[in-house]
């Protein structure tokens, strides 16, 4: 049934994982903007609301990492369980290509 309902959605070949391995990897990129942002920023006010952001974004991204470590999706010890997830990754990308 999920398939069907990811046909249908057009997310075809997309599956939880790749899409909460997309989500961490963009909210890894929030972190690195938001403290970039900081050093940049000269008023106290934006860099509260930013410091703020900052916070959050690296909440998010601890949330998602769980969320992945919890199931599998992610294995920050294991360099060899990982190497088999992003290879598994990489041959959904490339059958995503055929459909």
């Amino acid at each position: 049934m999920t398939n069907l309902l990811q046909n249908m959605a057009g997310m075809g070949g997309l599956t939880e994982r790749a899409i909460a391995s997309d989500f961490m990897i963009s909210s890894k990129s929030a972190v690195r903007n938001l403290a970039f942002a900081i050093t940049e920023t000269a008023t106290p006010e934006l860099k509260s609301v930013l410091r703020e952001q900052l916070r959050n974004a690296v909440e998010t991204h601890a949330r998602i990492t769980d969320f992945m470590v919890t199931n599998g999706y992610y294995h920050p010890n294991h360099l060899g369980d990982q190497l088999n997830v992003r290879l598994q990754d990489a041959h959904t990308a490339l059958s995503l290509r055929d459909q």
